[in-house]
């Protein structure tokens, strides 16, 4: 099996970047910065932004603890991927991981599921642009804006994983520029004016709701740890990385560990500017949602509060791009695995343009949905986590599956193909627990029509 690894059907490590030639490979081009860049953006390196005033007044103050504790939970995920990713250097991600950790029907589901996440995160990042454009410039629509925002990112996606990459790289560094701006100015308001609470409270709670409850805090560390989805898009680039998947665990690790510090720091630091304490907030929940940006309003001044603003309105678009980017791979690698329509698995230079396309249609017609409603946002953000989260327990159990079962004479370990993934996936299912109802329905629902047709699948090829 020349070029093919001999377990799962993938290109092997030794393939380099020549030009694909068949009309179904992708073009290796990606360094390590790429994967970093497409990770950080699809994360949005100030997504706390919209959850700040939430978490604080759900962990009693204790917001950048929850974050600490966020970034460790997800790094048995994280670790997970950085297993899989090596032995199955496969675009499919999470689903060509199930595939040959568990079988063929569980990498369908596995696929299934983290399509519901990759199609409906993007539509949100989209929803949330045009609003916030919509806001700078009333006299034309939100949705014409989220649609504006489709069109453009879809354009530079169309163009080339390269191309892409390159924008974003642009995209992301005035993101981090403004998240810097913001901590120099934070700063320097804490050195000229002190803190507003004790230094220490967003670490141990600002007291205002009593003492320091635990479980106050593992309540919000189930929201806070779905800031961090879309690390794991990175691995769906895994056939477009020179260099081998070493380089795709690596920036897995990475992007995870970096988003932990920033949202630990800037969360650490508008908590001390926070004017209203935690049991405030909690006392007013309409407050919640622009808790931060009241924050760096009343403490550095409207030009921080607007330049956050515009950033955060930039970002979520190429936000979008990277999960559109993701999706396409996803349903490249699962057409080209003959699990959906053999249209989708085409590319064109390298391209999966057709997979693409399909995918920006369907997150176009979300998002412009949810665009011309005033609850839109609400419907969309209440089902799209709910996906990832069951491909995570996927993901656990199939470096269980691969390693501790199938392949347990290949370099077993107890801690890290055991240990890890069972704490891992214990702590996935403690935030599907705590999910909204609402969300766990429509997750069953999604399960439902998947099996449905996996069970059509494998009638027809009986048949």
């Amino acid at each position: 099996m020349s070029g093919q690894s001999a377990h799962t059907g993938a290109p092997s490590e030794g393939v380099g970047a020549a030009e694909p030639t068949d009309g179904t490979g992708l073009r290796r081009s990606l360094g390590f910065r790429d994967l970093v860049v497409y990770g950080l953006l699809f994360i949005a390196p100030m997504a706390p932004v919209g959850v700040f005033g939430t978490l604080d007044a759900k962990s009693h103050g204790a917001v950048a603890l929850v974050y600490l504790i966020a970034t460790v939970a997800m790094a048995f995920t994280a670790f997970s991927y950085a297993q899989m990713v090596r032995v199955v250097p496969q675009a499919g991600s999470v689903f060509a991981y199930a595939r040959v950790g568990l079988g063929k029907g569980p990498g369908f589901i596995a696929g299934w599921m983290a399509m519901l996440d990759y199609l409906l995160i993007p539509a949100v990042a989209y929803l949330f642009s045009g609003i916030a454009m919509n806001a700078l410039v009333p006299s034309v629509s939100r949705w014409v804006w989220t649609a504006i925002a489709v069109l453009i990112t879809t354009a530079l996606n169309l163009w080339g994983v390269r191309a892409a990459a390159r924008v974003g790289f642009a995209v992301l560094a005035m993101e981090v520029v403004v998240l810097l701006v913001f901590v120099v100015a934070a700063a320097v308001v804490l050195v000229q004016d002190g803190a507003r609470r004790d230094w220490l409270s967003p670490l141990t709670g600002d007291g205002s709701q009593g003492a320091f409850a635990l479980s106050a805090v593992v309540g919000a560390v189930s929201i806070a740890v779905l800031s961090y989805l879309g690390f794991d898009a990175i691995a769906s680039f895994a056939e477009e990385v020179t260099g081998g998947s070493a380089k795709v665990a690596r920036a897995v690790l990475f992007c995870l560990a970096l988003a932990g510090v920033l949202f630990v720091a800037q969360t650490y630091l508008v908590a001390l500017l926070e004017p209203l304490s935690s049991a405030e907030l909690a006392a007013e929940p309409g407050k919640q949602g622009t808790a931060f940006y009241d924050a760096v309003d009343s403490a550095a001044g409207s030009w921080l509060h607007d330049l956050v603003a515009v950033s955060k309105a930039i970002g979520a678009a190429f936000a979008a791009l990277a999960g559109q980017a993701a999706a396409g791979r996803l349903l490249f690698a699962m057409a080209r695995d003959r699990r959906l329509p053999k249209v989708l698995s085409r590319t064109d230079s390298g391209t999966p343009r057709v997979a693409l396309l399909c995918a920006a249609v369907v997150t176009m017609v979300a998002a412009v949905w949810a665009a011309r409603r005033d609850d839109g946002m609400d419907h969309l953000v209440s089902v799209v986590d709910i996906g990832a989260l069951t491909a995570f327990l996927l993901l656990h159990a199939s470096v269980v599956g691969w390693f501790a079962v199938r392949h347990r004479e290949d370099g077993f370990s107890w801690w890290r193909h055991l240990l890890i993934p069972a704490l891992g996936a214990l702590i996935v299912v403690a935030v599907i627990w705590e999910a909204s109802g609402s969300a766990q329905v429509v997750g069953a629902v999604w399960l439902l029509v998947g099996l449905v047709v996996l069970v059509a699948q494998g009638a027809r090829r009986v048949s």
